[in-house]
């Protein structure tokens, strides 16, 4: 894909001095956090990017132009919108957002994309998508982007609301290397171990900085996963989030949820019955993520 590409004044900076750059999904803004949560997480994962030396770019369409690296202002007017004025972005929507003048804020998959376009290849995000409890053949686009798309991506896992197994199954197949940070399980968004084993693991940002490096001599043509359990103190235990996340996957079932509305939906239910200690994790582990993100692009460069 091809993009006319706005970038913010920062990313410019950054750029023409040679400090790496990370980037940042936007659907946390509008889809994943009700406002100020919403606001103040996502300018709190750019303060930890540039805490560790990177420079932080929020990936958005605005009015159908393509921007890296969203201003304060207009993070904070995405922020703001009403609930569902501003598009879910994924690949298959590009066109029609962009054609047609209008807003979106970027997936995994998406941020993927627009990051490549720019000649950024490391991206931190909360978690990805993967495949769907009781619907196997609900498959996230974000597993496919992966398979294809050079962009490293530092995450805590797949959702724990998903079919983790069969989400490491379709990572598997498309060649993805999903590398442990400071663990050799994967992680579970809201708990810090799956059980499921990963085939990789790195102890420290030395040594996810000189795996990421070595990607980059490949040239791989496929994504990259860091894997990066949620801070040991926002952690749940995977007893309670398991009772939780049936619960919430049976009324969407029952409420006839489905596609691209599950996932908010089945969040949006989780923070309600865990009585907000599932936001508290998703906003430590994406601070967390960004943070990381940002160590790991700084070494990669030294």
């Amino acid at each position: 894909m091809k993009f006319d590409l706005q970038f913010g004044a920062h990313v410019l900076d950054a750029k023409m001095s040679g400090q790496p750059i990370v980037a940042l999904e936007t659907t946390v803004v509008t889809h994943g956090m009700d406002y100020p949560h919403n606001l103040e997480t996502a300018l709190a994962m750019e303060a930890a990017v540039r805490e560790a030396g990177a420079c932080p770019a929020s990936l958005g369409i605005i009015d159908g132009q393509p921007v890296i690296g969203m201003s304060e202002a207009e993070l904070k007017a995405f922020a703001q919108a009403p609930r569902g004025s501003i598009a879910k972005c994924s690949r298959r929507d590009f066109a029609a957002l962009i054609g047609l003048g209008k807003s979106g804020s970027l997936t995994v998959a998406a941020t993927m994309i627009l990051a490549q376009a720019a000649q950024i290849d490391i991206f931190a995000t909360g978690g990805i998508g993967g495949v769907h409890r009781g619907h196997p053949f609900d498959v996230s686009a974000d597993l496919l982007e992966l398979g294809k798309t050079p962009v490293t991506v530092v995450c805590a896992g797949a959702k724990s609301i998903l079919d983790l197994p069969l989400t490491m199954e379709v990572l598997e197949t498309q060649g993805v290397p999903v590398v442990g940070f400071g663990c050799e399980n994967l992680p579970a968004f809201y708990t810090r171990d799956s059980g499921i084993g990963l085939p990789h693991s790195v102890a420290d940002t030395s040594e996810a900085a000189s795996i990421v490096r070595t990607w980059r001599d490949l040239k791989s043509e496929n994504g990259m996963l860091f894997a990066v359990p949620v801070p040991e103190d926002r952690a749940l235990s995977n007893d309670e989030m398991e009772k939780v996340i049936e619960t919430a996957i049976a009324d969407a079932d029952d409420n006839g949820i489905h596609g691209a509305a599950v996932t908010p939906f089945v969040l949006g239910k989780v923070v309600e019955l865990t009585q907000g200690k599932s936001l508290e994790a998703n906003i430590a582990l994406l601070i967390n993520n960004a943070k990381t993100a940002g160590e790991i692009a700084v070494a990669a460069q030294k």
